[in-house]
């Protein structure tokens, strides 16, 4: 999936070894490039476990970034391809966190011993019952942590199927293609910017973080009024 031809020609050199890090967005971008973006996106968007420790943000900002070329590189890769592999890792993982949900989804997470894990499914269940099934599944999509455990969250709560897919799929199409763009739009506009990818994947950890800190200070007001 990499325009690029020199680190397709590398990867194909015999005995080689190709040490990649999934928690890492670079790794997995540039060992696999859009097919890793679906990869990851499909594991965060619903497998519990597995995706709560996968990037989400901080893999398709960058990989909009490496869709866009320079004066004197070309994109590293295809924007329509991690755009499609965005979208369809967000709506298929979502749907199979959902499944997840409706067949022991609760008993899975009473089961992990992860303080995080159940907390993200708190505040998943509090943001269903908050903004109603449709509103929930949207803004959802842009909270980290809370994503992961939102779907399997509805599939356990018994949101009715067609909702889900629709709202879930409107969440996730939104969330990945904004991302992406955002990323290729910024790499258009300034050079070189994917030779510091690493520091901008700490800005883009720190910006995804600041839903979470909102709606924890909001949570602290809300128990200061009730007592």
């Amino acid at each position: 999936m990499l325009v690029s031809e020199q680190p397709c020609e590398e990867a194909r050199r015999p005995g080689q070894v190709i040490a990649v890090n999934p928690m890492n967005s670079a790794s997995v971008l540039a060992a696999f490039g859009a097919i890793g973006v679906l990869v990851v996106i499909f594991a965060e968007s619903g497998l519990l476990v597995v995706g709560f420790f996968l990037p989400g943000d901080t893999l398709l900002f960058p990989a909009g970034v490496l869709c866009a070329g320079s004066v004197d590189q070309g994109p590293r890769l295809a924007l329509w391809q991690v755009l499609l592999c965005a979208a369809v890792g967000a709506v298929a993982g979502g749907q199979v966190g959902y499944l997840i949900g409706q067949r022991g989804g609760r008993a899975l997470l009473a089961r992990t011993s992860s303080r995080r894990l159940k907390a993200a499914a708190a505040r998943a269940e509090e943001l269903l019952a908050r903004y109603g099934h449709g509103k929930a599944l949207v803004i959802g999509r842009f909270v980290p942590l809370v994503r992961t455990v939102l779907h399997p969250v509805a599939g356990a709560l018994g949101v009715p199927v067609r909702t889900f897919t629709l709202w879930q799929t409107v969440g996730g199409v939104l969330w990945s293609q904004m991302l992406v763009l955002a990323g290729y739009t910024l790499g258009s506009s300034v050079p070189h910017l994917d030779d510091y990818l690493l520091p901008l994947v700490a800005v883009v950890v720190v910006l995804s973080m600041l839903p979470l800190l909102f709606e924890a200070r909001r949570t602290r007001r809300e128990q200061r009024a009730r007592r």
